[in-house]
């Protein structure tokens, strides 16, 4: 097995990276940025604690929660979650973040990098409520690097395909799969489960 271990052997091993690539990125939000960010209902938020230890999570909601306050700024609420803290916990060791935006049914995503700080301010909390119901907190995101990313892995994926996607079924309830992982006494049904998310969302 041969390892890679420079970056020239890795760039011996693939093409030449096309004018086009190279130049897409940005260091503002341009008008194609916002509209994107505007009708997303999901982003994947990267971060990493001072050691390097990585995360990744899912943030969603209503397209446009990720609000743009100008051109190199973005809020991010933090709606009820586990209260594993992860995500945040790591922005306080090491605010770089790494951000992906998708839209249901299109198969380029946009990409930010920069910096996140958690913000409890109550003007910025309330500009993110939802039903009267503020968030706990925000991040308040300095945009470094924002650029678009082709099609290509959502057409491999076939992700919004109709005819790719799989029953529910397939998968033990993820009651029964955290049983089995953790031992607990028994598995929350799914019903059960969805009634209560359904009663914290916000």
């Amino acid at each position: 097995m041969s390892r890679i271990e420079t970056v020239e052997q890795l760039r011996s091993h693939y093409k030449a990276v096309s004018p086009r690539a190279a130049q897409k990125v940005l260091s503002k939000l341009d008008a194609h940025c916002r509209r994107f960010i505007g009708l997303s209902p999901f982003v994947m938020l990267a971060t990493s604690s001072r050691d390097g230890a990585l995360d990744v999570t899912p943030r969603g909601d209503l397209p446009g929660f990720v609000q743009v306050e100008d051109e190199t700024t973005l809020i991010l609420p933090d709606r009820p979650g586990n209260n594993r803290l992860d995500s945040l916990t790591n922005i306080l060791e090491n605010p770089g973040i790494g951000l992906i935006f998708l839209i249901p049914g299109v198969d380029e995503t946009l990409r930010i990098n920069g910096t996140a700080e958690i913000r409890v301010d109550e003007d910025l909390r309330r500009a993110s409520a939802v039903e009267g119901k503020l968030p706990t907190s925000v991040l308040r995101i300095s945009v470094r690097e924002a650029y678009l990313h082709c099609a290509k892995a959502f057409m491999r994926s076939r992700l919004w395909d109709p005819e790719a996607q799989v029953e529910r079924s397939v998968l033990p309830t993820l009651g029964q799969m955290l049983k089995d992982q953790i031992g607990l006494a028994e598995a929350e049904s799914q019903e059960a489960m969805l009634a209560r998310f359904q009663h914290a969302m916000y």
